[in-house]
Formats: structure tokens, C-alpha cells, sequence
């Protein structure tokens, strides 16, 4: 869950241009009848109004003076207004080639995004850390663009990266040009945004794009926002979490899903999703949270990755005694600082 603050710091052009129009419409909300109240997240009032109740506070991209690491805010795709935001650590030379991740966010799918104070600070400990370039992709949120919206909208920050690799495309942007290792791509996410991260893998494992001129040479998937329908491990205990997150999905689902609970969206291994051999990537980092309801969805996707004929290498890391997403809420607590040491390490292995 996210902190909700009243106060709005910035709003880049591209947060203004295809999102302000949520926040301008909260104001007097509150007497309205609700349509759908999805706590601690949303509601939506029967004449179409959107209130965000968490995740809307922004940053803007700047210099960060503890981390050292610089960042800055680009646009994507002028069709969709998708835009990101660009971390670089300090250098040593301008040319120097560093291992590229892209990141996706969390929030259900449906809040947040890379200017979000908590997530800005997160990237720049991670950028710190692991030395590496990072681009944040801010998808589209539902419900105002229903799923899988989201998904598209990460396809295409990849082939957006891709249009930067030497020789085959026309990127501009600098950092990605003259820094970027290409033979070192990490996908990364935190519970929507593992979930985001699992799904490009599969696609580039058993739908190559000519579009995507790089291999991903691993993903870290932390707490991801795995599901199902029929309760597993705490979930079979804890109907009140379950019954939570059952509607979290279930705001959030495709129109057109079959499976809902079990759409392969949200359930990676129920009986309709892609084989896991089909990964493409050669690495995965999983991590899970002890007190976390979402933990054993994490940890059966681990188990039967590994099981599963798929060939690369798979890792889990267990934090002891924190709930989802800790590392959001409490980045310099010690805990957080030493799984951003893990995933360094797995980057730069």
C-alpha cells in the first residue's frame, strides 16, 4: 500500500497531459454515489469521476545530491503520451557502458508512477548501488485505459530502448546512445510492475520482435503481484487479505477475460498461461516478503520455474519480518539497503 499525502509537487508535461484530468476532477467527489471502491487505492463515483486516494504525490527529475545520480523525464510515444524518466549514476568517463535496466512500477495497476516521491528515491538507491542506467516506465493506469493496456504500453519502452542499439534504429536521447551495455538489458518491477516484467520475458521468449534488437539478460521480480483464484499457503487462513486483492484484480481485469482470477495476466502459472521454459532471459531474481500476502504466490512461481525445462539460472531472496513492498516505505533501513546490495550483485554478476 502507498502513503497518500495532500500535497502536489510537480507534474512533468507528460504526467499533465494525459493525467491531470483525474485530479481535476476529485474536488466535490466526496457526496457522490460510488460506483466502485477499491481500498485503499480508488474509487470511481457513478458520473465517471476518478479519485486517486494514494500514489498521486510527484517529483520532479533532478540531481540527487546523496546518490550522486542524475535523472530526467522523456517522452515515448507522442500517440499514447507513455513517457519515462531516466536515471545515470556519476561517471567516470562520457562514454563509459553501463548495464541497462527498465523498470516498471507497482500500484495495482492502477496508481502511481515513476515521479511518485517514494518510487524516485527507490530508483536512485537502486541506480546508485547497482551502477547502472535505468529507465522508469510510466504506463497507462486503469481504469481510464483498461488492461492490458499496461502491458502494451511496457512493449513498447522496449522497442523504444531497441531504437537506440547501434545500427538499427534512430534513438536520440544520449544517455542510452553513448552509455548504455547492450549486452547487459535487466527487466525490473515491484508487485504490478514484476508482474509486467514476467510477462515481456515470456513475449520475447516465444514471440521474437524484430523490433527488440537485444536479448534481456536477466529479470528481478520483487514482491511480485502474483494471484489465482483458489487460495494457497496464508491465503487459505487470511480471507480478508485474499478477499482484497481478489478485488483489486477483479477492478482491474480485462473486459474480455475468460479466467478473471486466473486470467494469465495475474496468474502465471495457472493452467492458461505460457510454459515457463518459454522465459526469455537467461537469469531471474525473485524476492518475497515475509509478512507479505502476495509471498507464496512468489515463491510457487519460483518453484515451478525451476522445475520447468527452462535453462537459465533462478534466485530467491526472503525478507524476514516485512510486509509488501517494505523497501518503498523505509529505502535507508537496513533491510532495504541490503536486498539493493543483492540485486546489485545479481546485475553485475
Amino acid at each position: 500500500m502507498l502513503p497518500c499525502s495532500p500535497h502536489t509537487i510537480y507534474l512533468s508535461p507528460y504526467y499533465l497531459q494525459h493525467r491531470q484530468h483525474n485530479t481535476q476532477k476529485i474536488m466535490g467527489s466526496v457526496s457522490k454515489e460510488i460506483l466502485h471502491d477499491v481500498p485503499p487505492y480508488i474509487r470511481v463515483y457513478k458520473d465517471g469521476t476518478i479519485e486517486r486516494l494514494v500514489g498521486t504525490d510527484v517529483v520532479p527529475p533532478t540531481f540527487d545530491s546523496v546518490t550522486g545520480v542524475t535523472s530526467k523525464d522523456l517522452l515515448i510515444s507522442p500517440k499514447t503520451a507513455v513517457s519515462a524518466r531516466l536515471y545515470r549514476p556519476p561517471l567516470t568517463s562520457t562514454t563509459q557502458k553501463l548495464p541497462l535496466l527498465i523498470y516498471f512500477h507497482g500500484g495495482a495497476f492502477c496508481i502511481a508512477s515513476p515521479s511518485y516521491p517514494k518510487y524516485h528515491r527507490s530508483l536512485n538507491n537502486l541506480v546508485s548501488e547497482s551502477r547502472v542506467v535505468a529507465v522508469s516506465v510510466d504506463y497507462r493506469l486503469a481504469p481510464e485505459h483498461p488492461l492490458p493496456a499496461a502491458f502494451h504500453d511496457a512493449w513498447d519502452a522496449l522497442r523504444w530502448v531497441s531504437s537506440h542499439v547501434p545500427g538499427t534504429g534512430t534513438g536520440t536521447d544520449n544517455w542510452i546512445k553513448e552509455n548504455v551495455d547492450f549486452d547487459r538489458v535487466f527487466l525490473a518491477g515491484d508487485s504490478a510492475g514484476a508482474t509486467i516484467a514476467h510477462h515481456l520475458a515470456i513475449r520475447v521468449g516465444s514471440k521474437p520482435d524484430p523490433g527488440v534488437a537485444f536479448k534481456i539478460s536477466g529479470i528481478i521480480l520483487i514482491n511480485p503481484y502474483f494471484w489465482g483464484k483458489d487460495p494457497i499457503g496464508s491465503e487459505v487462513k487470511d480471507s480478508m487479505r485474499k478477499t482484497m486483492v481478489d478485488n483489486w484484480w477483479q477492478f482491474v481485469c480485462p473486459p474480455d477475460s475468460r479466467l478473471g482470477l486466473d486470467d494469465p495476466l495475474i496468474n502465471p502459472v495457472g493452467d492458461g498461461a505460457p510454459d515457463l521454459s518459454g522465459l526469455g532471459c537467461g537469469r531471474v531474481m525473485v524476492t518475497v516478503a515475509e509478512k507479505d500476502i502476495l509471498r507464496d504466490r512468489g515463491c510457487l512461481y519460483y518453484e515451478r520455474l525451476v522445475k520447468s525445462k527452462w535453462e537459465g539460472k533462478a534466485e530467491m531472496m526472503e525478507i524476514e519480518g516485512e510486509d509488501h513492498v517494505f523497501h518503498i516505505f523505509n529505502p535507508d533501513g537496513d533491510k532495504a539497503v541490503n536486498m539493493m546490495k543483492r540485486l546489485a550483485t545479481f546485475i553485475n554478476q
